[in-house]
C-alpha cells in the first residue's frame, strides 16, 4: 500500500514538472535590434526579435517545421504584442508616453542583414512579406514591428525603460536612437539597464554617473577594505589626510586617462590589474601588522592608488554609453560619486573602530597584556583583512595565469600606446611631486602652530 502511494505521488510530481517545462520554455540567449527615431507627432520604434524567444506563442508550421507563412499571420501579430507592446516604456520629457500602437509586423530570413541603419530597416518592413515559396524553419526567422507612439514634440528630451530581458535568460539590446538632426546614439546591453535618458540633460548624466560611483565603491568590498587599511591604525582624521588626498589623486587620474584610450586592449590588462588590487590590499593589511609608517605612507597610496583607479575604469567603460554628450561631465559626476561612497566609508568605519579598541582596552586591561591596546586591535582587524585579501590573490593570480602572453608586436601602435603611456607617468609624477609640496608646507605649518601658542602662553607681555 506505501509503495503504490509513493508511485503515485512520484507520477503526481512528474506530472506537473512537465506540464510547468512545457507552459513556459524561455529561450536561453537572444539579440534584439531596436530602432527609435522621433517624426512630428510620433515616436517610430523598429523592433527585431528572433521567432525563437516568443515559446509562448504556437506559430503554424509545415512538412517539417517550416513556417506557414498563409496561416501566420495572427500569430505574428500576437507575438508582436504580448512580448513587445508591454515590454517598452517611453517618456517624454519625463512623462510616460502610452502603449504604442502596432502598425506592421513581417518575418525576416536569417540572413537578411536590413536592421543595419533606420531608413533600411524601415523600407524593409514596408516591403512585401515572405510567402509559403520560402521554406523557412520557425525557430530559424525573426519577426520585425513596427511601433507608433504618441508625442508631443519631436524635439523633447525622451527616455526609454526596457523589459525585454524577459523574453530570455539573457537578453542582448542593441539600441539605435535617431534623434532629429539625424544624429544617431548607440546603447548596446544584456539584460535590465534600467530606465535609459537616450538624450540626457547634462545633470541627469550627472546624477546616474555620481550614483553610480557612490553605488560602485560601497559594493566593491577590496576598495572597502583598502580604505579600512588606511583607517585601521591611526584615529586621527587630520593623518588621514595626506593618504586620501593620494588616492583620490591618483585614482582619478588613471580613471581620466583611462576614458581617453590609455587602458591597453589585451585580455589579460583586467585579471592584471583585479590581481594588483588585492595585492595592494594585502600589502597595506601586512604593513599595518608590521607597524605602518604614516608620514610618508601617502606615497605608497599613490602608487596603489593608480592601480584602483584602472579598476574603477573597467566599470566605467561600459556605461559611457549613457552619457549623451556630456562625457567629461560624466566622468567628473562618476568620480565625485566614488569620493563620496570614501567619505561614507570613512565615516562609518571610523567611530566603529574607535568602539572596537575601547573594547580591547578595557579587556586588555583586565588580563594585563604587555602591547598597548591600539596595537592589539590593529594586528587583528589587519590580520582579517589580510586573509581575506590572500585569498584573492591566489584566486585571481591563478585566472591570469591562464591567459596567454605575448611580445608586443613593434609597429605604431605599440609606439603610440608607449608615448601615452610615458605621458601618463610624466603627468603621475608631477601629481606626486606636487603633493609632495603641499603636504611639506602643511606639515610645516602644523609644526608652527603650536610652537606659537606655547610662545604665547609663555611670554610675560
Amino acid at each position: 500500500m506505501l509503495s503504490l502511494v509513493c508511485r503515485s505521488l512520484l507520477a503526481i510530481v512528474l506530472f506537473c514538472a512537465a506540464q510547468i517545462s512545457c507552459a513556459h520554455d524561455i529561450a536561453g540567449k537572444a539579440t534584439v535590434l531596436l530602432f527609435v527615431k522621433p517624426q512630428n507627432d510620433q515616436l517610430v520604434v523598429l523592433v527585431r526579435v528572433p521567432l525563437e524567444a516568443m515559446s509562448e506563442v504556437q506559430f503554424p508550421v509545415r512538412g517539417p517545421g517550416y513556417l506557414d507563412f498563409a496561416k501566420a499571420d495572427t500569430a505574428i501579430a500576437d507575438a508582436a504584442q504580448m512580448y513587445l507592446t508591454q515590454s517598452l516604456q517611453f517618456f517624454e520629457a519625463g512623462d510616460a508616453i502610452p502603449h504604442g500602437t502596432l502598425i506592421k509586423t513581417r518575418v525576416s530570413l536569417p540572413s537578411d542583414k536590413s536592421f543595419v541603419d533606420f531608413a533600411t530597416a524601415f523600407a524593409h518592413i514596408q516591403s512585401p512579406i515572405l510567402n509559403n515559396d520560402v521554406d523557412l524553419y520557425w525557430k530559424q526567422a525573426s519577426l520585425d514591428a513596427m511601433f507608433y507612439f504618441p508625442i508631443a514634440n519631436a524635439n523633447a528630451r525622451f527616455s526609454v525603460q526596457p523589459y525585454l530581458n524577459r523574453i530570455a535568460m539573457e537578453t542582448h539590446t542593441v539600441l539605435h536612437f535617431v534623434l532629429p538632426s539625424n544624429e544617431e546614439r548607440v546603447f548596446s546591453f544584456v539584460g535590465d539597464p534600467g530606465r535609459i535618458e537616450l538624450d540626457p540633460s547634462w545633470w541627469r548624466a550627472a546624477w546616474r554617473f555620481v550614483d553610480l560611483g557612490f553605488v560602485h565603491i560601497l559594493e566593491g568590498i577590496d576598495h572597502v577594505l583598502f580604505l579600512l587599511c588606511l583607517v585601521i591604525p591611526t584615529r586621527s582624521v587630520r593623518a588621514l589626510i595626506p593618504a586620501i588626498t593620494a588616492f583620490t589623486v591618483a585614482h582619478s587620474i588613471t580613471l581620466i586617462s583611462s576614458a581617453f584610450g590609455v587602458v591597453p586592449t589585451a585580455t589579460w590588462f583586467a585579471p592584471l590589474i583585479e590581481t594588483l588590487i588585492a595585492l595592494s590590499v594585502f600589502y597595506m593589511a601586512c604593513e599595518n601588522i608590521l607597524g605602518a609608517q604614516t608620514p610618508r605612507r601617502w606615497l605608497i597610496v599613490f602608487a596603489f592608488g593608480l592601480i584602483h583607479g584602472f579598476g574603477f575604469s573597467f566599470i566605467l567603460a561600459d556605461r559611457m554609453q549613457f552619457a549623451g554628450d556630456h562625457l567629461v561631465g560624466a566622468l567628473l559626476a562618476f568620480n565625485i560619486g566614488v569620493e563620496l561612497g570614501q567619505l561614507v566609508v570613512l565615516m562609518v568605519a571610523a567611530p566603529i573602530l574607535h568602539w572596537l579598541y575601547e573594547w580591547i582596552k578595557r579587556n586588555a586591561a583586565a588580563v594585563s597584556v604587555a602591547v598597548s591596546s591600539d596595537r592589539i586591535g590593529v594586528i587583528l582587524m589587519s590580520t582579517i583583512v589580510a586573509h581575506t585579501a590572500w585569498h584573492w590573490c591566489t584566486e585571481r593570480g591563478e585566472q591570469l595565469l591562464q591567459y596567454q602572453w605575448k611580445l608586443p608586436t613593434l609597429d605604431a601602435a605599440f609606439f603610440a600606446a608607449t608615448l601615452r603611456w610615458g605621458m601618463l607617468l610624466v603627468g603621475s609624477f608631477s601629481a606626486m611631486w606636487l603633493l609632495n609640496e603641499v603636504f611639506s608646507r602643511f606639515n610645516m605649518r602644523s609644526k608652527d602652530k603650536p610652537s606659537n601658542v606655547e610662545s604665547t602662553l609663555v611670554s610675560p607681555g
